[in-house]
């Protein structure tokens, strides 16, 4: 039996056990969906296929999971060296698009507009997308958008944006990790700066890291480790700073995780604390686990029931929050 069908058995069977477990989350916290205009953006070698919110919405059914966060990945149009025409149009595109996406099932997925913050039209898209009174938040990428917390000017313009989404009452989920591709420095250092300069400008609304820090699939990034421990390390202190930080474990925990990184990432929550920790699943495409064997794969962890149990029921607070308040309910840090 080859590697790929022994993955795919595997898969199944966690499929399967998940099935006869009756708890499973209310919600997954990172999810996207992909307009035709992605996949050709994308390309025919990146084998994407096109997903929207009825797609969606049947893997979590499959799943028995409830709620869902849409996130829009417009900020792909703006990836630093892409060339692409009408660019400011493209992203505004994408972002109604995937907010149209959400309202097609309004009690059960909000959405998340994106850009890519360094752009000179950034302030406009969010101000736009918190005016439309469909988006809940934005979802920054700072591996895709080029960004690198060691240059003072991307740190700046990032804390305009930040204060922005405060002020707007947009909540924020960050792909903290840096490009791995063109090796951009990251690990504790990047996470001292987001944590000291980045969230107390924006110190009234939720902010999700997603992936622990990391990118997925899996966890074996220790860049990642370091970035997320100093994280951890704050919101265990109960760092004022941390007050509203959130976490995702989207796509960092499948079937082949070793047990050193699963001892890390059960660690890294408890230190955190559970009340904080979402589940998602990231993309459903290609070979990335989908929410019914995800969160199988999710229950491997050596985690207690009542850890599964709290994490299970997490709801963030712009999920409970109408769309013009959501980023000012803000979550209690864990005593």
């Amino acid at each position: 039996m080859s590697r790929l069908a022994r993955r795919l058995v595997l898969i199944a069977a966690l499929a399967a056990a998940a099935a006869a477990h009756a708890q499973t989350p209310v919600g997954d916290y990172h999810q996207h969906v992909f307009s035709p205009e992605d996949i050709q953006l994308a390309g025919p070698d990146a084998g994407l296929v096109p997903l929207d919110a009825k797609d969606v919405i049947g893997l979590l059914d499959a799943a028995g999971i409830r709620k869902g966060t849409l996130l829009s990945i417009a900020y792909m149009f703006g990836k630093p060296g892409r060339q692409v025409e009408d660019e400011i149009g493209q992203v505004r595109r994408e972002n109604d698009w995937t907010m149209r996406e959400a309202a097609r099932y309004p009690d059960r997925l909000v959405a998340f507009c994106s850009f890519n913050p360094l752009k000179d039209y950034a302030l406009r898209e969010l101000e736009r997308c918190a005016g439309t009174g469909r988006a809940r938040g934005i979802k920054l990428h700072f591996g895709n958008s080029g960004i690198q917390l060691d240059d003072p000017e991307h740190v700046a313009r990032l804390r305009e944006v930040f204060a922005a989404a405060n002020a707007a009452n947009m909540a924020i989920v960050v792909h903290l990790r840096a490009s791995i591709g063109k090796r951009r420095p990251y690990g504790a250092r990047q996470a001292r700066i987001f944590l000291g300069r980045l969230l107390p400008a924006a110190p009234d609304v939720p902010v999700q890291v997603a992936h622990l820090a990391g990118t997925g699939p899996g966890y074996e990034d220790p860049p990642a480790h370091a970035a997320m421990a100093v994280l951890a390390h704050a919101a265990e202190k109960g760092d004022p700073r941390t007050r509203n930080l959130w976490v995702d474990v989207a796509s960092i925990v499948d079937p082949a995780i070793g047990a050193d990184d699963a001892r890390l990432v059960v660690e890294t929550i408890r230190q955190v604390g559970v009340q904080r920790v979402l589940y998602g699943t990231d993309a459903a495409q290609g070979a990335n686990l989908r929410p019914r064997a995800a969160w199988a794969a999710f229950r491997l962890l050596p985690l207690t029931d009542a850890e599964f149990a709290q994490i299970a029921a997490n709801v963030p607070p712009y999920f409970t929050a109408p769309a013009s308040a959501a980023g000012r309910s803000a979550a209690a840090a864990p005593e």
